[in-house]
Formats: structure tokens, C-alpha cells, sequence
């Protein structure tokens, strides 16, 4: 029992950050780890009504080409909009997406990613 006293007095501050660092672990995994989201394209039998609309309106953009959208929505409305689109590598189009989604929506600029399709 002495030999344990010994070990904790002199590994004090060992101890003690690891035991930090293993409760920062556990309340990581108990907030991120048990996420069954995952950030696939919706296939055209899970989108939102108003995903597919989108998808319709962007699609008939000069340049946009074909277009996949994920919409994240919470308790106060729209949180963030993913935008996949063929023609997301031209900063025209990707304006023009971004534009047309925020007035869609009412959504900041700032709610809007778009990336380029393969």
C-alpha cells in the first residue's frame, strides 16, 4: 500500500492529466462518435421535396450541368446547404448557384458550400 502512496505523490500531475485526457476522450466519442449522420448523396427516394426542387432549379442554370444537394435543417430553419454540381469549377456558376440558393432558401452566403462533380 505504501508502494502505491509513493507512485500516485510522485506521478501527481501524470495522473492527473491522463485522467483528463481520457475524460476528454470519453465525452468526444459521447458527442461524435455515436453519429449514424453520414454525408452521402440522397438517392432520389430520401430527398426532401424541397431538395428536389432545388436540384430542378440548379439543374436549369447556364453551366451547372447536374447537381446533387443535401440540405441541413434544425429547430430554426436552414443550417447549411451542400451543393454538388458539374459545373461548380467555374467561379460564374458557382456564383450563380450560391445566389440562386440563397434567395431559395433565405439562407446566408455563409450556409453555402459548393463543390465540383466528378
Amino acid at each position: 500500500m505504501t508502494k502505491v502512496k509513493n507512485f500516485i505523490s510522485r506521478h501527481k500531475r501524470i495522473i492527473v492529466v491522463s485522467g483528463l485526457l481520457v475524460l476528454l476522450i470519453a465525452v468526444a466519442i459521447l458527442l461524435f462518435g455515436n453519429s449514424s449522420q453520414s454525408l452521402t448523396v440522397n438517392s432520389p427516394s430520401t430527398r426532401s421535396e424541397t431538395e428536389t426542387k432545388l436540384i430542378r432549379i440548379l439543374s436549369e442554370i447556364d453551366g451547372v450541368g447536374r447537381a446533387e444537394v443535401m440540405i441541413n435543417e434544425g429547430q430554426d430553419g436552414v443550417e447549411g446547404v451542400v451543393i454538388v454540381c458539374q459545373g461548380a469549377n467555374s467561379i460564374m456558376t458557382r456564383n450563380d448557384v450560391i445566389n440562386a440558393v440563397k434567395v431559395a432558401l433565405k439562407v446566408d452566403k455563409n450556409k453555402i458550400a459548393v463543390y465540383a462533380m466528378n
